[in-house]
């Protein structure tokens, strides 16, 4: 009988040892989405590779998760609800607070955690009740915020300080931005309005008091824009009493067309200030400057996404400039050689004709009736000779002057591009081959850049 036993032990002995299923080792909250009533609950995960601080990137997933039970809903009376034309603003501002929602979650709780060689998860909830009475009461703060600012607004307005009072009620605007998509009923002067809604009206009202005009509304300028003797001055003045708007800060841009021009202004005691256009780029005969009211500068506007967002919507006075654009006049020479003698075709003349054709040149057989004199002098010279092959070098320069100015305003030099042919006139060929390249490729944009200012 004993040694029946130590048989039977050393058999146990013996057994392999069975490996519990690693599934049956995790949490009953990983194998079922957890729900407990009362609470948002939210369940995060991060791999272990070492190089992450994988717990923290496991908190922050769990509060995405968390968050993503917060619903955030626009009232129908609310300011975005007003001013939308369609869904799309209401959609962006609720993706908006949902992404920064996990940013200000406040008193949320880690249940549990759990965690293998390779992977971490996390698990926290939050009160539904507290969440609630934590919002009320930061929404509490910013409107009684946001009410200082807007009485300071109406203040300033009724004393005539129309930008002061839309600093004030821009303030006001900001401070309950995380609120816009409810409706927050407030008593103004005897008057029952929702704060969002007041805010907003108040901002448009004084805008709409703005006019914006530019004399003249229509000019005809070159594309070399120094050659141009007009000059576009913007006058701001309030409609209802033909006063000048002093230090409005205003931003200009091409509405139609494309150019380099000044974009922020400030008008002056007489409400006034005057346009610098700097470059004309595009080759469109008919452009337009849009002068309007730069609502950024007024407002201050920070990084915030929601109150980029809704300014957007607010009706800027603005005004627009007709440009009618002349085509800069070009007399073009040329001088192209190869080993001192003239070439039957001249490849970096036509490239630069062609070149200056494509961005809004025209030509001219006469020096006189020319904006811009182009001469081109080219020449080649023979190099070595190894085994077979034939090196030349090619020079060429390119020079560009004011005709009306008399003066030189740009050159450029090609210097000893070299090339191969089994002959020398092969050779010659592949160097001005290499030169039209150069030409386009990396002097181009240069001698444009610098013959339109």
């Amino acid at each position: 009988m004993k040694r029946f036993f130590i048989v039977l032990l050393v058999l146990a002995s013996c057994s392999p040892k069975v490996q519990p299923d690693p599934e049956s080792l995790k949490p009953s909250w990983l194998k079922t989405t957890p729900y407990q009533d009362g609470y948002y609950t939210g369940i995060g995960h991060s791999i272990k590779n070492g190089s992450n601080n994988y717990i923290q990137a496991a908190k922050k997933s769990a509060l995405d998760d968390l968050v993503s039970e917060i619903k955030v809903n626009v009232s129908s009376t609310s300011i975005l609800n007003q001013i939308e034309v369609d869904k799309k603003l209401s959609e962006q501002y609720e993706q908006i607070i949902q992404t920064t929602a996990a940013d200000e979650i406040e008193e949320f709780e880690l249940v549990d955690a759990w965690e293998d060689a390779s992977n971490y998860w996390v698990y926290y909830r939050l009160s539904i009740a507290r969440y609630r009475q934590i919002k009320e009461e930061q929404k509490r703060n910013a409107k009684i915020l946001a009410m200082d600012y807007l009485q300071k607004g109406k203040q300033a307005e009724n004393n005539g300080e129309r930008l002061q009072a839309m600093s004030f009620y821009f303030q006001a605007f900001r401070s309950i931005e995380k609120y816009l998509g409810e409706a927050i009923p407030v008593t103004i002067e005897s008057r029952e309005v929702l704060l969002g809604n007041e805010i907003y009206a108040s901002l448009q009202g004084v805008l709409n008091k703005i006019t914006v005009q530019v004399e003249p509304a229509e000019i005809l300028v070159n594309r070399r824009v120094n050659q141009t003797a007009q000059t576009v001055i913007t006058k701001c003045s309030y409609n209802d009493s033909a006063q000048p708007v002093k230090s409005l800060p205003l931003h200009a841009s091409f509405k139609k067309g494309e150019g380099d021009i000044y974009p922020r202004y400030k008008t002056d005691d007489n409400g006034q200030t005057k346009i610098l256009i700097n470059k004309i780029d595009s080759k469109e005969i008919d452009q337009t400057i849009e002068l309007k009211v730069d609502i950024d500068a007024l407002s201050g506007a920070g990084e915030s996404p929601i109150y980029t967002l809704v300014t957007k919507t607010l009706r800027v006075p603005s005004a627009h400039v007709m440009l009618k654009v002349q085509r800069p006049m070009v007399y073009l020479t040329s001088e192209e050689k190869s080993f001192g003698l003239d070439k039957s075709n001249e490849q970096i003349t036509n490239k630069l004709k062609n070149l200056l054709a494509r961005n809004g040149f025209e030509f001219t057989n006469t020096r006189a009736s020319a904006d811009l004199w182009f001469d081109v002098k080219s020449d080649a010279e023979k190099g070595s000779v190894t085994g077979s092959i034939y090196v030349t070098y090619l020079t060429s320069v390119i020079k560009v002057l004011a005709v009306k100015e008399g003066k030189e305003i740009y050159e450029t030099t090609l210097d000893r591009i070299k090339g191969y042919g089994l002959d020398y006139d092969k050779s010659s060929v592949d160097a001005y081959n290499k030169a039209v390249e150069t030409l386009e490729k990396e002097r181009i944009n240069e001698l444009l850049n610098t013959v339109l200012q």
